[in-house]
């Protein structure tokens, strides 16, 4: 393995035996090795799995329960072994792994924290110069001394994170663990996070959260069905996380569907008015059209065109903060849709939500409780640019409802940009802070 890698993983599988009645096991015990019955049948948790993970890379893993993290990571930490495949990591790994991993439930906290340490390679003295480092980070003061089985799982979590990323690991390796702090705790992990990442830690990094898998993460890996479908840039990772998520198995939404008609006003001159064959998709002809949008849905209702108007200006290169800005979208309904969903999200470069609604959220009169086929629809969206400098993507997306099930008819994840000017603030959003001298 080269130097430069943390940890390699090359066609890694595990299987496991499913014994459909308790004494099959005993039957298969008994069975001579020679014999071609097999009392079981083989559960595959993961399929040729491969990819390397660079020393000073966070990489955040990512895929729906069952999909094999887990069991990714417990390979990696060495408490499980591939069926085939072979695994390299080079340094210590601490792991926070299903909570109650690494701990002995009837040994106090502290006693927790030496067996902890010592399992991880430190020495006694070592263990003794991070012990207050570790209780005050933990925060649960007396408690060090009682049975960690009498412990909250946040308190658990937070002496387990306290150990793990106070031992100056090579490799940390975080399942879930944080989804059980509170939020006050997760920040404080995080900024933890951030010090072991500029320290040069490689950091595997696994939570339902696709904001955190975003912000966190150099990269991003997707497991479904114990085999990696995606490597590489978060928030495209992300995206098609999220398409698996909604259960969408139908074809993608692709960009050949019928143009629109004219329809427009003179706030948006062109909009819905593009010249072309049957094949044209005027959504993707528009100055501010981001190429590397991620479009999926099930096409019983297209997003077909689109006109952003900033202070008469259509589709203008650039906004400022504080602007108001008009955003025309054009819906085809290539079968009868009941009660649509229009939705809006609005992320940073990096991915992270700064706004998100649906017409269903804001009990919108302006849909249409029925989108007939062969019909159109154009909705006007108003809103201010309050955002701060820098660049940001809109998403669109149209759906309807199967009872509690959401069916995405056509989703255009980050298909707008938007470039938004100095501001006199720094973060997401503009709210209007003053500041003045008091009047006593």
């Amino acid at each position: 393995m080269s130097s430069d890698k943390a940890i390699s993983v090359e066609q890694v599988t595990k299987a496991f035996p499913i014994y459909d009645k308790p004494h099959h096991r005993l039957m298969q015990m008994l069975s001579p090795a020679s014999r071609k019955h097999r009392w079981f049948r083989q559960f595959h948790a993961l399929r040729g799995v491969s990819f390397d993970v660079g020393r000073g890379e966070t990489v955040g893993i990512i895929g729906r329960n069952g999909s094999g993290k887990s069991t990714l990571l417990q390979i990696i930490c060495g408490t499980l072994a591939p069926s085939t495949g072979s695994l390299e990591v080079k340094g210590r790994v601490a792991a926070l792994l299903e909570l109650g991993a690494g701990f002995n439930p009837d040994f106090t906290g502290r006693e927790n924290v030496y067996l902890n340490g010592s399992l991880l390679g430190l020495s006694k003295v070592e263990i003794d110069d991070r012990f207050e480092d570790i209780l005050s980070f933990a925060g649960i003061g007396e408690f060090i001394d009682q049975p960690v089985k009498t412990y909250s799982s946040g308190m658990y979590v937070r002496l387990a994170f306290a150990v793990a990323s106070n031992v100056t690991p090579d490799i940390l390796i975080v399942d879930e663990a944080l989804a059980v702090g509170d939020a006050k705790f997760q920040a404080k992990c995080f900024a933890r996070l951030k010090n072991l990442r500029d320290a040069g830690t490689t950091i595997l990094f696994v939570s339902h959260s696709t904001e955190q898998i975003v912000t966190h993460c150099d990269r991003a890996v997707l497991l479904d069905g114990g085999v990696v479908l995606s490597d590489g840039e978060p928030k495209i990772v992300v995206n098609q996380y999220l398409d698996l998520l909604f259960g969408v198995d139908k074809p993608a939404v692709e960009a050949d569907a019928l143009s629109m008609t004219d329809e427009g006003d003179g706030a948006h001159d062109g909009f819905m008015s593009s010249e072309g064959d049957e094949h044209s998709d005027p959504f993707s002809t528009r100055p501010n059209y981001n190429a590397h949008e991620y479009r999926w849905g099930d096409r019983r209702a297209l997003i077909r065109d689109f006109s952003l108007n900033v202070g008469g200006v259509q589709n203008p290169s650039s906004v400022s903060t504080g602007d108001h800005a008009s955003l025309a979208i054009a819906i085809e309904f290539e079968q009868t849709v009941h009660r649509p969903i229009l939705g809006v999200a609005i992320k940073n470069k990096e991915g992270v939500t700064v706004y998100a609604t649906n017409s269903e959220m804001l009990d919108s009169n302006e849909i249409p409780l029925l989108g007939e086929s062969g019909t159109s629809v154009r909705i006007d969206i108003n809103f201010t640019c309050a955002m701060g400098a820098g660049d940001y993507f809109i998403s669109l997306g149209v759906a309807s409802r199967d009872g509690s099930e959401v069916i995405p008819h056509d989703r255009r994840y980050d298909a707008i940009h938007m470039h938004v000017l100095g501001s006199t603030f720094v973060g997401f959003s503009n709210l209007e802070l003053q500041m003045r001298p008091s009047a006593n």
